[in-house]
């Protein structure tokens, strides 16, 4: 299992991470982002591509 987390104080909701990873992130109709805080280990890959996009580096994964 792969956790995530997003520091809501750098995330300035630009949703380059929904577009990497739309089965973990998403922008609601406030256009706040949304996300899944553990995700399948077949997600590697989508999520450190998330990870790497962010433009605010606000997303990690936790060990």
């Amino acid at each position: 299992m792969i956790k995530i987390e997003v520091d809501m104080d750098l995330c300035q909701h630009y949703g380059q991470c929904v577009f990497e990873a739309p089965n973990l992130f998403k922008l609601n109709e406030d256009d706040k982002l949304e996300y899944h805080a553990e995700a399948d280990d077949s997600e590697i890959e989508n999520v450190e591509a998330a990870v790497d996009v962010c433009p605010m580096q606000a997303i990690r994964i936790v060990e």
